[in-house]
């Protein structure tokens, strides 16, 4: 499907303060960079970036009672942080108001903030894109980790995931479970990707143990021979024989 990439930019510009604003071209930007980097659809990318926050900027109290009107379902902690919604607001919006029913793009909306187990690649390169694009500066370590992102996005995703339940353990109340539940899941994968690694890292590792003593026993072999035939140039008293008799 086209998108009009121009409408939606125009449109975002009128709902969005300056700095939502920026970032949300900073995050459509990153998002096309993985993309291209990952083989993802560029264009769904785009539009995923674009449309990310288009309800950020909707008052707390209003994102609430317009998701009880549209009965989007509201967990304990959306009601506690209703600025979490915006989500799961912006994915509705992203359907009612851009004509994006792309089922991929409005996960990618939808979980952008809290992420989820087992995410597509579109949802995990929104995801990442949020958190590193050029105009974020407070988090730890953003220039290693847009380096990571680039080279090994499951990874950027598990350090994240551990950096925000850090931050958020440090502050007054409850995480998101999805929160936890994504970090579990990446974490397990990360650990298990570690384990097969070495797996294989000690295969190889006895394979080349092989490959050496098999060397070795042609060395030994090679060294014999040369010790016969030397002891051939001496046929007269036999040499070569008697050790062999030894």
């Amino acid at each position: 499907m086209e998108y009009d990439i121009d409408k939606i930019k125009q449109s975002l510009r009128r709902k969005l303060d300056n700095y939502r604003y920026e970032h949300t071209i900073g995050v459509a930007y990153t998002a096309t960079s993985l993309a291209m980097r990952y083989g993802e659809d560029i264009k769904k990318a785009e539009v995923a970036g674009l449309l990310h926050d288009c309800a950020k900027c909707i008052p707390d109290d209003k994102k609430l009672a317009k998701c009880i009107k549209h009965k989007i379902n509201i967990t304990d902690i959306e009601k506690e942080r209703p600025y979490l919604l915006h989500s799961k607001l912006g994915a509705f919006y992203a359907m009612k108001k851009y004509d994006v029913y792309d089922k991929d793009i409005i996960n990618s909306i939808l979980n952008h903030t809290t992420g989820c187990p087992n995410m597509t690649l579109l949802e995990k390169i929104v995801f990442v894109a949020d958190y590193i694009e050029p105009g974020r500066n407070k988090a730890k370590n953003l220039d290693e980790l847009r380096k990571i992102a680039f080279e090994d996005l499951d990874m950027a995703v598990y350090i994240i995931l551990r950096d925000t339940l850090d931050y958020l353990s440090k502050k007054t109340g409850n995480i998101d479970d999805m929160t936890q539940k994504a970090y579990e899941y990446y974490s397990n994968l990360i650990a298990n990707r570690d384990d097969n690694c070495n797996q294989k890292d000690d295969s190889c590792n006895k394979e080349d143990s092989c490959e050496k003593e098999d060397s070795c026993n042609k060395d030994d072999s090679c060294k014999k021979e040369s010790s016969c035939n030397i002891d051939d140039s001496c046929n007269k008293n036999n040499s070569c024989n008697i050790e062999s008799k030894e």
